[in-house]
Order: structure tokens, then C-alpha cells, then sequence
């Protein structure tokens, strides 16, 4: 934060180039939202992974920008996630698809007569714009509240009982939001246990975008807005958790094979995660990298010069496709895979991937890529996982060179979708910790129920709408299913 100019910097997370449409449902005293998501695994499209790079390459210029939030002038969000849920809001209510952010902190959404805001979608979704005044339950946020203040946390010099809280998000590429914030109720159904639900509303704060520019608006690409379960308080996430209603623990479980998956929020009773302390204050999710294995082989990789220098770290984001490695990292992961076939004969797909022809059984071919962290953690990705089929046994590498640096210089490693697929990947921020189990994504899990001590099962659902012309060029359909436990009782 500059005193001066009460500004606060935000850090943006790196997101996946999924895109998901999703129906809330609900269970128990959780919430489930279904979701039906763009781009994912490897293993059940044939389409040209060029396109998951473009998308990577384009949120990781957004990310590494930076983004401020300014009380009444410039802040931010993050990013654009490229995947998104249904929510309900108002009253009466209405709905709306909103991107889904891992990373990011507020929920915001397209405003009434919002100065070019997008009007279509090529997603096959109706876009709608939040009418403060249709509502009877909504109200502006004004500057001198207490929720202004938690986005900001220092008072406004310039604050005038009345004043709205304005926020502006500037990206990378030039993108930007502007608006400011109210508060409207939400409707959800909540778990009241197996397969059985109820009615549930809640009062949450969200930005209201009044004006818009740059590719939010883009077409293909265009939703209602963002929504952020980042770290910060202004998130949905930590709000429901300030009030009391909420654990800030949240999980996704990514099917490679199947193409489903669970996206939940709440504590996990089963299965059990091993878990690996959060580097603190950083942007993104990171933890400490201590070392790389392929196969049974530990790859050298020294901290600094003569080992001396900050360790390693690594970005766990369920919101990017691929997995990026420092330039030597990822010579020597390269090195060491293709140790096993001397004989592979490589070629290059749209200028940018190495890629192979093989009709046999890549698992049984290619070596495992283990990455070690704190406590024992590892996080073990398999050759169908790091091994993209563009075409009928065309396989391409989903590892790239990263080139992003932190700001002490040190080149990033940020493992994404190929990397966390077939895990439950556990964000435990009360405890500031994250940890996952290889699990079988297609399968349920329980989450308890903070009211009563109940576990209840929380399971994926393929809800796939209408197919547009945009979801025919994909790698693979991913679908999501998110719960979130004991909110608004």
C-alpha cells in the first residue's frame, strides 16, 4: 500500500484456457455448481494445442503487468479466467455466467447500460447486464463503509458520506474495467445432505461494471464477468468466511481420462492430502521447490551461484493449461524424457510445439516427472498427462520454456492443468497450506458440513450445453463441479 495514494497492489493469478459453462445445483449444506469447461485434458480431443499456448501466453502478459486497486480510481481484480459458472443475483432474481478465478479477489459483473460492455457471445450463452435499479434488494457501496475499507484498508481522503467505492482494472494488454461496488443477494440451493437440497440466500458485495474496454468485450470469448476466490478479503471466499459462515478452504479434482472433475469449496474429510506450507506474500499460490525427478532420476538444479540464493518456487494454477519451467529446468526434463527413445524421431507443430508419432502405450514408454516440495510433497505427472494427442497418435509435450521472472529475478515455475489432473488439489487458506492426493477425479469426495459434523458426497456432473462453433476446436471438454459448504445458515 502507498500511504499517499491509498493504492494497494493485487497480484494476478495465471489461469487456465478453460472455458466452462456451468448450472448451480446444490447438495446439503453445500453449494454445487456444475460446470462444463472449454479446453482441459489430453486425452480425449484431437485438435491443435496452439491455441492453449495463445491463451496461456495472453493471461501471463495480463498477470505479470501487475494490476492496483485505487479507492476511486485505479485497482483491480486480476485476470479473466476462461472458465465460468451460473449465479443467481437479485431480487427478483436473475442470472448470469461469471468466469471463474482461483486467483483472483473480487466477484464482478457487467452493469446496466454499461459503456461497451459486450452484448453476444460465441459461447452459446445470452449475455445479461445487472440492473441495480430492477432489484429491490440491491445498494450501492458507498466509500465510507465498512467493506470499502476492507478493500482498501486505509481510509480515503477524499471520501464524502454517500460517495460510491469505486474500483478500475487495468491488465496487461491493455483490457480494462471500471465501476463500483454493490451488494445484492444471492441465491443459491444448499446440501442439507446426500443428493438432497434446499433454498439458501446471502448478501455479498460485488463490483458493478460501468464501462469496459480492450478484449472483455471480446465476442468469443465473453461472459456476464469474474468471479474470484482469491486471498484477499474482498473475495467471496473470504467474505463468507469474515461473517463466519465459511472455512477459507476450497479444491478442484481434474479427470485426464473422463474429461470431469470436482471444483468444491469447504473442508475435505476424504481422501486425506498431504499438505506443503504457502510461501507467504506472494501473488500467486507458491510453494518452496526442493527438486525434480524423471523417472528415478533427480535433475541438478542448483539455487544461485555456488548454491547460493533464494529457493526455488513453483505457482500451483488449476487456472493455466500447460506447465512452464525455467530454461534450465526444462532442458533437463527434456533431456532425461527423451533418454528412453533415442530412436524418436521429433517434428514441430504450429511453429512452437515438439511433437512425435507413436502407436504404442505412452505410460509404458515414457517416464513419470515428479516434482518434490516441503513435507514430503510430490506431485507426480504422468506421460498422458504432459503428453497432448493432437491428432490419432501425433502426441505433442506439454512442457514449455517458461521465461516470466518473479520480481528477485528468479524464472518461474508454474505448473497448470497437465500438471494437477487426476489429483484433489486442496487450498487450505486458514491454515496456509496446499496439498493433494492422486485420486480418481471421476469418483466422489466428502466435505463436511460445518454445521452439523456431517460428511456429505460431492460428485461431478456433465451438464454440456448446447455445442457453438467455438467448443468444436478443442483439445478435450473438462467439467467442474463446485460445493461450498455451510454458507449463509
Amino acid at each position: 500500500m502507498d500511504d499517499s495514494g491509498g493504492r494497494r497492489s493485487f497480484g494476478v493469478s495465471l489461469i487456465l484456457l478453460l472455458l466452462i459453462e456451468v448450472v448451480c445445483v446444490v447438495k446439503g449444506n453445500n453449494v454445487v455448481f456444475q460446470v462444463h469447461h472449454k479446453y482441459g485434458g489430453a486425452s480425449k480431443g484431437k485438435a491443435p494445442i496452439g491455441v492453449l499456448k495463445a491463451h496461456d501466453s495472453k493471461r501471463h502478459g495480463r498477470v505479470l503487468a501487475g494490476v492496483d486497486f485505487q479507492l476511486g480510481g485505479d485497482g483491480s481484480p486480476t485476470n479473466t479466467a476462461l472458465y465460468y459458472t451460473k449465479i443467481t443475483i437479485g431480487t427478483p432474481p436473475v442470472d448470469y455466467h461469471v468466469q471463474v478465478d482461483t486467483g483472483s479477489d473480487i466477484l464482478w459483473v457487467n452493469c446496466h447500460k454499461c459503456d461497451k460492455c459486450p452484448t453476444k457471445s460465441d459461447l452459446g450463452i445470452s449475455l445479461v447486464q445487472y440492473n441495480l435499479k430492477a432489484s429491490s434488494t440491491g445498494q450501492v457501496v458507498t466509500c465510507d463503509q465498512e467493506f470499502c475499507g476492507t478493500v482498501f484498508s486505509t481510509p480515503n481522503p477524499n471520501c464524502k458520506v454517500g460517495m460510491n467505492c469505486e474500483y478500475a482494472v487495468t491488465y496487461g494488454d491493455g483490457s480494462k474495467t471500471e465501476g463500483y461496488f454493490v451488494r445484492d443477494i444471492f441465491r443459491f440451493d444448499r446440501v442439507t445432505g446426500n443428493r438432497q437440497t434446499s433454498p439458501m440466500d446471502g448478501s455479498v458485495a460485488f463490483g458493478c461494471s460501468a464501462k469496459q474496454s480492450g478484449e472483455l468485450g471480446s465476442s468469443s470469448q465473453a461472459v456476464d464477468g469474474i468471479v474470484g476466490f482469491g486471498q484477499a478479503n474482498t473475495s467471496i471466499l473470504s467474505q463468507l468466511s469474515l461473517a463466519g459462515k465459511a472455512k477459507k478452504i476450497f479444491s478442484h479434482c481434474l479427470d485426464s481420462k473422463k474429461g470431469g472433475g470436482i471444483f468444491a469449496l469447504g473442508e475435505i474429510v476424504q481422501p486425506k492430502v498431504v499438505t506443503a506450507p504457502i510461501v507467504p506474500n506472494q501473488a500467486h499460490y507458491n510453494l518452496i521447490l526442493k527438486g525434480v525427478q524423471v523417472s528415478d532420476k533427480n535433475i541438478d538444479l542448483p539455487t544461485g551461484v555456488f548454491g547460493i540464493g533464494p529457493p526455488r518456487r513453483a505457482i500451483i494454477d488449476s487456472g493455466t493449461t500447460l506447465a512452464y519451467l525455467p530454461a534450465d529446468m526444462y532442458e533437463k526434463v527434456m533431456s532425461k524424457i527423451m533418454e528412453l527413445q533415442p530412436k524418436m524421431q521429433m517434428h514441430m507443430v504450429e511453429d512452437e510445439f515438439k511433437c512425435f508419432w507413436y502407436t504404442a502405450n505412452i505410460d509404458a514408454a515414457f517416464p513419470v516427472v515428479t516434482f518434490q516440495f516441503e513435507n514430503s510433497l510430490s506431485l507426480q505427472v504422468y506421460p498422458h498427462n504432459y503428453l497432448f494427442e493432437v491428432r490419432d497418435t501425433e502426441y505433442c509435450i506439454g512442457w514449455q520454456v517458461s521465461g516470466m521472472q518473479s520480481k528477485d529475478g528468479q524464472e518461474l515455475t508454474l505448473l497448470g492443468d497437465i500438471a494437477l489432473s487426476d489429483k484433489l488439489v486442496v487450498y487450505d487458506l486458514d491454515n496456509q497450506t496446499i496439498g493433494w492426493a492422486q485420486y480418481n477425479c471421476s469418483s466422489s469426495i466428502k466435505v463436511k458440513d460445518e454445521g452439523s459434523d456431517n460428511a456429505y458426497d460431492v460428485v461431478a456432473h456433465d451438464i454440456s450445453l448446447d455445442p457453438s462453433p467455438l467448443k468444436a476446436n478443442v483439445i478435450s471438454v473438462l467439467m467442474f463441479v463446485a460445493a461450498v459448504l455451510s454458507l449463509f445458515v
